[in-house]
């Protein structure tokens, strides 16, 4: 196993490496290595180590999802979509006519992209398209991440929550299922959205919670709120 393979286990499988040493989230038994939790097996620095998957993003065909671009070959590039695998985007399925060889000319490592799961594997290795309408790299502006489970709050009931965010400080956003939102504005109001985000994810109050995050971003914001 290379290091930059992932492999899907449960605790008690064996995930004994030649040479390796037991890492984090694996056991020890009668000189072999064992999962100790639900995860994704990996090796790196001498250690097989297993990551858990609790708290990431499991994928389903058609989330929006906010990526970063981790890797490119000559055909795909390779999207940290906070998933346990790395999804490829293939140039077949990029808005722009892309010849073998020119990944690098349209989307380079740290890139940020807005994309969709076009599909998902037993494995739960998961492909990218951004050929549907909005889809696109997403240039300025900065990321939020909050926990996936917590998105539908922060999107409200028929999308009342983020219409607010948005009419009350006149930032542009992209909310993606995988937990990462992206904000584009002045620079107070993107501070304010990041307050009311946290506001709104911690999973406290839930009654007037709409009036609590139009008083937080009325404060402070002065003429820039004004249109």
């Amino acid at each position: 196993m290379t290091e930059n393979e992932r492999m899907l286990v449960i605790p008690g499988d064996d995930v004994t490496e030649p040479g390796m040493k037991a890492g984090t989230g694996t056991y020890k038994r009668d000189g072999k290595v064992f999962a100790s939790v639900p995860g994704m097996k990996n090796v790196r620095s001498g250690y097989v180590n297993v990551a858990p998957l609790a708290g990431r993003y499991m994928p389903r065909p058609g989330d929006s999802v906010i990526g970063i671009i981790e890797e490119m070959g000559p055909s795909s590039w390779y999207v940290d979509i906070n998933a346990p695998y790395n999804a490829p985007l293939h140039v077949s399925e990029a808005p722009w006519k892309v010849d073998f060889g020119e990944t690098a000319q349209f989307l380079r490592v740290g890139d940020v992209i807005l994309a969709k799961v076009l599909g998902v594997d037993e494995l739960k290795r998961t492909n990218l398209t951004m050929k549907e309408h909005g889809l696109r790299k997403l240039a300025g502006g900065t990321i939020l991440v909050i926990p996936h489970s917590k998105v539908p709050r922060v999107i409200g009931r028929g999308g009342a929550m983020i219409g607010l965010l948005k009419q009350e400080t006149g930032c542009r956003m992209f909310v993606g299922q995988n937990g990462r939102i992206w904000v584009e504005g002045e620079v107070e109001a993107m501070a304010k959205v990041e307050k009311a985000v946290a506001m709104v994810s911690s999973g406290g109050q839930r009654d007037g919670l709409e009036e609590s995050v139009r008083g937080l971003l009325a404060s402070g914001m002065g003429d820039s709120n004004e249109r």
